[in-house]
């Protein structure tokens, strides 16, 4: 190899490089935002939504498969404008609400920026798939620059993810040629795994609704100090004194 052959080849590994590692510094700074809000919730409120999450990054093989799918032009800058999931996060709920809140809280977010929503969950595809699939853009501080990069983020109940990694690991190991029957069976699996989803948030709205009636709340003031206040629905009248000395915050 020659001198400028061996510096070329240099400056060409350098590049890739630092194409992938944006991408990588991408996730890492994604992967810390949601980690913020894990412990928010664990240590604020008294309910985490966010049961798992895993990231990861296409492989160079991978990327190379999908580009020539798509027909692109295979150089970094058509890599950085086509191939948008790269840098993918898979974030699993409790609760179909929650997929929905933990969304908006993300597109909140001032430095983050929506690309693409595709919603899978009010439209599932036809075999049943179900999730939520954010394109969002976050930046990237180097050295040098700032730069934006693509992160595709999926959300779904953990029943939904149950669903999506055994239909895929079926779909792989008969290379996605399986019988008519069993993709009729899978989408009747969905089905159920969609009908669970839908009664698990039902109990959840309604131990919700159970939890605030429970609450211990003052309704009536009187004038010798009295109060009325209400306990699982019962009625009791205690002394002013006995409600600021026995619930009283610490500082």
């Amino acid at each position: 190899m020659s001198f400028k052959q061996n510096k070329d080849f240099k400056q060409i590994k350098t590049e890739l490089i630092r194409f992938m590692m944006m991408y990588k510094f991408a996730l890492d700074e994604f992967n810390t935002k949601i980690d913020i809000l894990k412990q928010e919730f664990c240590y604020i409120h008294d309910y985490n939504p966010i049961e798992h999450v895993k990231s990861r990054l296409k492989t160079p093989e991978s990327i190379m498969k999908k580009l020539r799918r798509k027909g692109c032009e295979i150089s970094l800058p058509s890599i950085r404008e086509n191939i948008q999931d790269i840098a993918g996060v898979r974030i699993t709920c409790s609760f179909i609400s929650d997929i929905y809140e933990l969304s908006e809280m993300l597109q909140a977010q001032k430095d983050i920026k929506l690309v693409k929503c595709k919603d899978y969950i009010k439209s599932p595809k036809p075999n049943g798939y179900k999730s939520l699939h954010l394109i969002l853009k976050v930046p990237v501080f180097i050295s040098d620059r700032n730069e934006e990069t693509y992160v595709e983020v999926q959300i779904r109940t953990i029943a939904m993810d149950f669903w999506a990694s055994l239909e895929h690991k079926i779909y792989y190991k008969y290379d996605k040629g399986i019988p008519e029957r069993l993709k009729g069976e899978l989408k009747e699996a969905a089905d159920s795994v969609a009908e669970l989803d839908r009664k698990m948030e039902g109990i959840h709205k309604e131990i919700n609704q159970l939890k605030q009636t429970d609450q211990l709340e003052p309704e009536i003031d009187f004038d010798d100090g009295t109060q009325e206040i209400f306990i699982n629905n019962q009625r009791f009248y205690l002394p002013y004194d006995f409600l600021t000395e026995n619930f009283k915050t610490e500082k």
